[in-house]
């Protein structure tokens, strides 16, 4: 089994699977004559083919056993897809580039407290990893006709671990 241990998500790291989604960044302004303030344009959701249309739902994810066994990852080829928590903890985040036959090498990282994520559309990920006890979660993707989910189970399992101080 290959061991993997995530590292902390920041947007230079992510950059090349999708964009961090948090309150940081130099793209934000007041809103409402002062009393809030505007973090603009964080991630660009995706959303292609016949009838497509970009959604927004919630979801409860369980945790898992930790280290995680990784032996499957999936991908949407029509549409991006945006998890965003809805409590300020952690999460682990699985993602793989597309390699000769199938995903590559699984890279994983572990969220600061609130931050979210958006995969790019097509990019192979993990599901949803909650860390420790059962999180929300909003969840920004494609709806629409066409096949928008793709599994790849690997021949041998990952095993993701993440550092003792995101428990």
């Amino acid at each position: 089994m290959t061991r993997i241990v995530a590292r902390p998500l920041t947007r230079e790291a992510f950059a090349e699977f999708g964009d961090v989604i948090d309150m940081g960044g130099d793209n934000h302004y007041p809103i409402n004559g002062g009393k809030a303030e505007r973090y603009h344009a964080l991630a660009t959701a995706e959303a292609a083919g016949h009838n497509a249309r970009v959604l927004i739902s919630m979801v409860r994810g369980t945790p898992y056993e930790m280290p995680l066994k990784l032996t499957m990852v999936e991908r949407h080829p029509l549409g991006s897809q945006a998890f965003i928590p809805l409590s300020p903890r952690p999460f682990l985040v699985v993602v793989c580039h597309e390699g000769k036959e199938g995903p590559g090498e699984p890279h994983a990282f572990i969220t600061a407290p609130g931050q979210g994520i958006n995969y790019c559309r097509n990019l192979w990920h993990g599901v949803l990893t909650p860390i420790g006890e059962p999180q929300d979660f909003l969840i920004v993707d494609r709806g629409g006709d066409g096949a928008n989910l793709e599994e790849f189970h690997f021949s041998h399992a990952y095993e993701i671990h993440i550092p003792d101080e995101s428990l």
